[in-house]
């Protein structure tokens, strides 16, 4: 029987989940339904083992490291990690991951194309409806339909049709996009439709035939984006301008809506899409009042309301159906039920140039992270944190100087052709446009206050020389 391999798809935004879901780190790295981030928890439920393979894993560029860390802290080992070079939409990506997969797998290896930021606690079931799946992957793209648990209109629909002999499985009669009010009530009561999970299971050669047939610009630019990738230990990087010449498509919309091969296996499954805040209190274990608070929550006389803090004190009196998420630069107040509309809201602030939609006050690197503390005229203060073993690159800044004050650990600082050791309660000084590096020289944290002078503080004042995670 064909292994089945995972074929995760890591390069969402999460604009809906603003302020805690950000450009440079979105929904999917985020601990919103537990204490491991969303691709964690998808990752830990295919995890390698029985007819699972190590799975393939696609992600956007500015997202690489992310995705390499989250692997190593689950301990699962990928066939590979596909860096897509600019934003496509899934066909496009699905379509390269397909394409890695067999080349170690062949045409006949089952899929199952599984997005990185859905909540589903049940993972046995999940495995178990895969494996269903995958007993008819070979002949139909199989997608998994959830029996809705009500009439919901911020999720797509499948009608499924005549059952398919001797299986689980139904073929599908169509797909609707999210429907009104009035149409989910309708679709509910029907019996006959499922919610559109956006999973798939389906024989490697099957996608490309339908991909041949219905996308072959999709199709056509995977393979040279994969043919012409640039391989290095830990990912695969997608030849740029072949990548950029696919269509900006939903596998949905690709292949899903048109193909005449499609099925669907009904499952009784907790799920989310975690697609907005209404969802994740939808998801999410509530108090006596129907509230969902996480952090540092006072709320009295609240009800069926999200309450959110992840900086100080956030004190609620008298809200209902309402959403308050408080983050260390921004803070959110919405009707609940309004918070598919906050897309609006990234837009506008993404029109006025503003910084919040991009990144946190803390920022992850790499090799740690980095934390703004203070910034004004000519002058900003970071709190840098370096992993064991780990180091910035050789850079240099020309429009800025630097004072490192290290306040734990040992840290090695190279600048121009000089390298000490600096310990805890020490500090150096960097020159505008001098050469510099700093390592953690120690076996913990390396934890250094940052204070940067000039007439320019942007990160875009940075000049590598050399990077031992290959950065440009």
């Amino acid at each position: 029987m064909s292994v089945i391999v995972p074929l995760i798809l890591a390069g969402g935004g999460g604009t809906r989940l603003w302020p805690r879901s950000r450009d440079e780190f979105p929904k999917q790295f985020l601990p919103l339904v537990s204490e491991r981030s969303l691709l964690a928890e998808t990752l830990l439920r295919v995890s390698p083992g029985g007819r699972f393979a190590a799975p393939v894993v696609t992600c956007g560029v500015q997202h690489q490291f992310h995705v390499a860390a989250e692997l190593e802290q689950a301990g699962i080992q990928p066939q590979a990690v596909l860096i897509e070079p600019s934003a496509r939409n899934t066909a496009a990506a699905a379509a390269a991951g397909t394409l890695a997969a067999q080349e170690v797998h062949g045409p006949d290896a089952i899929l199952a194309i599984l997005p990185a930021d859905h909540f589903i606690p049940d993972g046995a079931a999940l495995r178990a409806a895969l494996e269903a799946a995958s007993t008819i992957a070979a002949d139909y793209i199989v997608t998994i339909g959830i029996r809705p648990q009500r009439a919901e209109t911020g999720y797509g629909y499948i009608e499924i049709g005549a059952t398919i002999t001797g299986t689980q499985a139904s073929r599908v009669v169509r797909f609707v996009e999210k429907p009104d009010a009035a149409s989910a009530a309708r679709f509910v009561s029907a019996k006959i439709f499922l919610w559109n999970a956006g999973m798939f299971v389906v024989r490697a050669g099957l996608l490309i035939e339908e991909l041949a047939a219905h996308a072959p610009e999709v199709l056509a630019a995977a393979r040279g984006a994969v043919k012409d990738a640039r391989r290095d230990p830990d990912f695969l990087r997608l030849d740029e301008q072949a990548f950029a010449s696919a269509p900006s498509i939903s596998i949905d919309y690709a292949v899903m809506e048109k193909t005449k091969r499609a099925a669907v296996i009904p499952v009784e499954l907790e799920w989310s899409d975690v697609g907005s805040w209404y969802a994740l209190w939808q998801a999410d274990i509530k108090d006596g009042e129907g509230n969902v608070t996480k952090g540092d929550v006072l709320a009295l006389d609240c009800r069926a309301s999200l309450i959110h803090s992840e900086g100080g004190l956030v004190a609620a009196f008298g809200l209902e159906k309402m959403l308050v998420v408080q983050t260390g630069d921004a803070t959110l107040v919405a009707p609940i039920e309004r918070s598919n509309e906050i897309r609006e809201i990234v837009q506008k602030l993404k029109e006025q140039k503003r910084r919040e939609t991009a990144s946190h006050l803390m920022v992850r690197r790499p090799w740690g992270s980095f934390e703004s503390l203070h910034s004004g005229a000519g002058h900003q203060v970071k709190h840098l944190i370096l992993f064991p073993g780990a180091a910035i690159s050789l850079q240099y800044h020309n429009h800025r100087a630097e004072h490192w004050v290290v306040v734990k650990g040992r840290a090695r600082i190279t600048i121009d052709d000089t390298v000490r050791v600096v310990e805890q309660n020490e500090s150096a000084y960097i020159p505008k446009t001098a050469r510099h590096r700093l390592e953690n020289a120690g076996d913990d944290e390396l934890h250094v206050i940052e204070v940067q002078c000039g007439d320019y503080l942007g990160e875009d004042d940075i000049v590598r020389l050399e990077d031992k995670y290959k950065r440009v």
